[in-house]
């Protein structure tokens, strides 16, 4: 018994052994019969003969992105490779021609030195005679170059005469004699090509401040037939019949050459599917005045920024949603934009010269401004000046009953920063409540103090409130101290040394923040003059600071 049992024990380690080559040798086989299923998978292919073009051999859509990924200038000369390659540039839906892509690097480099020379003021100690001889032959012979060269491809691409179907088409382009080419290429891009997005920005030469004026039939010869949807102007002079352009629904000026106000009014109350309007930088008579009566406007958005015109007065806007007033007077009539609900509002007033500033200083009340705007629920304001000419209403009352979102942004910390008091009191359901305090060099003024009378505003709504570049002054604690007392649905109140808000847009904004390094003993302080006004009975409030 004792022989069998030794002899099978002896067998056992032979028959794992098998079993253990048994399975290594069948892992081997199917590795190799994996491997072999993936070599014929992705076999190589056989190497290139010498010429062979392989790109060309790919399918029209994969060089199509190739070619949309370049600038239209490199994509354009493609079409000179081969016969392959000839019909793919007409195929390109999006032209972008810019003299900016023929100047050479060094007209930038002069242009850099020319603007740090007048940027350090240092122009009084460079030569005069030097720098007309110098700065000016260098920079209009770069630019006349630039110009010869990119007209004659615009020559070439209309002699082509190829069919095309191009939905966008962006030009830019010096202002010089010799634009023929250019207003030829717009009106064959919009009667025969079909754009229905132009942008043309002209660009003044070096030495010559200039604009860009089109031929007398306007864009283009039929103007009631274009596709025209989207279009935008930079220092051109307004064009002729442009509100024959009745599919026209976006429109952009900017820079544009001084025109009358009634050039603006035909736009507004001719092109009756316009809804976007932007008009930045744009000249008029100082004491114009540009009258938008338009009741069947489809307008839903307009900003009007930095505009040079006496007031632009709101009649009738009947669709008018957003709204951005940055530096133009602007006024309402009643019941003028009824379904307003966004707008952004920057005003400046005063002057620095010591010897007229107390002379030609005014206040205007708040209520002014918000008196025809009840319906608005997102409110960006921006009141700056070297002296506080902001003042609460003398009868005020709840102007802006839907007011949800407000932010106050670049308050002179030289004011009395307490004067947005008076928004958060027209508005009693104002939920988020954001406020920016600019540092400058002028110390507050004693006597621009506001004499507030005792509120009857108890039960806010508001449920956040932020100041960004909290100093610890006496009138930015007046002012959080009051928002705590009045806001009992409040949840939270930061206060930062650092920050600033950035704007998202024209109507929409974020608060950037850098952390400061409070002391134990300055938190304290500030929480001790705060806390003082909340009511014991009121739920507990979120203090940030930072």
């Amino acid at each position: 018994m004792r022989n069998r049992l030794s002899n099978r024990g002896s067998r056992e380690p032979t028959r794992s052994a098998s079993i253990a080559s048994t399975r290594r040798v069948a892992g081997v086989s199917s590795l190799m019969a994996w491997r072999r299923r993936v070599d014929r998978l992705l076999r190589r292919r056989p190497k290139a003969a010498p010429g062979e073009d392989r790109i060309s051999a790919l399918p029209d859509d994969l060089l199509l992105l190739v070619l949309r990924r370049l600038d239209t200038r490199a994509a354009l000369g493609t079409g000179v490779l081969s016969r392959r390659w000839a019909g793919l540039p007409r195929e390109l839906a999006a032209l972008d021609l810019r003299v900016s892509d023929v100047l050479p690097p060094r007209y930038q480099r002069w242009l850099l030195r020319h603007r740090d020379i007048y940027s350090k003021g240092t122009f009084v100690l460079y030569r005069p005679r030097l720098a007309r001889h110098e700065f000016m032959p260098n920079m209009t012979r770069y630019e006349r170059r630039a110009m010869r060269a990119f007209t004659r491809s615009l020559e070439g691409l209309l002699a082509a005469g190829a069919r095309r179907r191009v939905s966008r088409l962006r030009l830019e382009f010096f202002t010089t004699r010799n634009t023929g080419c250019i207003d030829r290429l717009i009106s064959h891009a919009m009667d025969d090509w079909g754009v229905d997005d132009l942008e043309v920005i002209a660009r003044p030469t070096f030495y010559q401040q200039t604009v860009h004026t089109f031929p007398s039939h306007g864009l283009c010869e039929e103007p009631g037939a274009s596709r025209l949807r989207s279009l935008k102007l930079g220092c051109c002079v307004i064009p002729r019949r442009l509100h024959r352009y009745g599919a026209l629904t976006r429109l952009v000026l900017q820079d544009v050459a001084e025109s009358p106000p009634s050039a603006y009014e035909n736009v507004f109350d001719s092109c009756p599917q316009l809804q976007v309007v932007h008009l930045n930088s744009c000249l008029c008579d100082r004491d114009a005045v540009m009258l938008l009566d338009a009741p069947e406007s489809q307008i839903r958005e307009l900003v009007i920024d930095n505009c040079v015109i006496g007031s632009v007065w709101l009649r009738d806007l009947p669709n008018l949603e957003r709204l951005a007033s940055m530096g133009t007077k602007l006024c309402f009539e009643s019941d003028s934009v009824p379904f307003l609900r966004q707008w952004h509002l920057a005003r400046r007033h005063g002057i620095e010269v010591e010897g007229f500033r107390q002379l030609l200083r005014r206040h205007l009340e708040l209520n002014q401004f918000v008196e025809h705007t009840r319906d608005i629920t997102d409110l960006i304001i921006r009141f700056t000046g070297p002296d506080r000419w902001i003042v609460p209403s003398t009868s005020p009352s709840s102007l802006l009953p839907n007011l949800r979102r407000l932010l106050v942004a670049d308050v002179p910390s030289s004011w009395d920063v307490s004067w947005p008091r008076a928004l958060l009191e027209m508005a009693p359901a104002l939920e988020t409540f954001h406020i920016h305090i600019a540092s400058c060099m002028e110390e507050p003024n004693n006597e621009e103090i506001i004499s507030w009378h005792p509120t009857k505003l108890r039960g806010h709504r508001l449920k956040e409130f932020v100041m960004a570049g909290f100093q610890g002054a006496e009138r930015q604690v007046y002012l959080v101290k009051f928002v705590m007392e009045v806001c009992t649905a409040l949840r939270r109140v930061a206060m930062f040394r650092n920050g600033h808000a950035q704007d998202k847009g024209h109507w929409d904004w974020e608060m950037v923040m850098q952390q400061h390094s409070w002391t134990q003993e300055e938190k304290d302080a500030t929480l001790n003059q705060i806390m003082g006004a909340v009511s014991s009975a009121a739920p507990p409030v979120q203090v940030v600071l930072g």
